[in-house]
């Protein structure tokens, strides 16, 4: 089941910073895990801001989709999860929502690459991440 977060509970935020910053650092091997311990309390602070649509299994959340204004900040999957959809489902509910969608992922990320190439993201511009010194995609979709 998907559902679209309005007001995010201490819980959820506590599970929505504990499975971004596992994801990040599985989908990420290639960054320093310190970079992403470092940045979960201004993660945390930011989350409840953004739309968040999660995906539960029974009653626990495992995947969520944030954005903000037309800004997909990731797609986050629970590992045992992923390759059965959800990212997809969550990311056609966003485009319900959107005319245009824009997201950034490190080049090193074919997994995911791959993926939005196949959802219609189109790779506009090649960008170096100050904070990591990786090279990102910036990627949209058009409605």
């Amino acid at each position: 089941m998907i559902k679209q977060i309005e007001k995010v509970s201490n819980e959820e935020l506590d599970t929505l910073i504990e499975l971004w910053l596992n994801v990040n650092i599985e989908a990420h091997d290639y960054i320093n895990k310190d970079y992403w311990i470092s940045n979960k309390e201004f993660v945390k602070s930011e989350l409840p801001k953004a739309t968040i649509l999660a995906y539960y299994k029974e009653k626990e959340i495992v995947g969520f989709l944030g954005f903000m204004d037309n800004y997909i900040a990731g797609i986050f999957i629970q590992k045992g999860f992923r390759g059965c959809g959800i990212g997809k489902k969550l990311l056609d509910i966003a485009k319900e929502k959107s005319e245009q969608l824009t997201l950034t992922v490190y080049k090193k990320n074919r997994n995911a690459i791959g993926f939005y190439s196949a959802q219609k993201f189109k790779k506009v511009k090649e960008v170096v991440d100050t904070n990591t010194s990786e090279i990102e995609y910036i990627m949209v979709w058009q409605k």
